[in-house]
């Protein structure tokens, strides 16, 4: 299981090499659709990549309450939980 930390890190990267985001703008608090400039399309995007990564099943419609790079990293570490 990955901290939530170790998914900070993973996440940042994805969004730095997929989505040319500059790391430094990528913090817990960062919304991903004002400050990111993450579109609809780039979230679903991103939910496949996360998939992939994780090796988890994510459904796009756990992320539609997704705000934030803490909620992605918050949905991320529930899903690490055993079942």
């Amino acid at each position: 299981m990955q901290s939530k930390d170790e998914i900070l890190t993973m996440l940042t990267e994805l969004l730095v090499d997929e989505f040319e985001i500059p790391a430094e703008d990528i913090n817990l608090e960062a919304e991903l659709y004002e400050e990111l400039d993450l579109d609809s399309i780039d979230a679903v995007d991103l939910v496949v990549r996360l998939r992939e990564i994780t090796g988890k099943k994510i459904a796009p419609e756990s992320f539609k309450q997704v705000r934030t790079v803490r909620d992605i990293v918050e949905a991320l570490a529930e899903l690490a939980l055993p079942a």
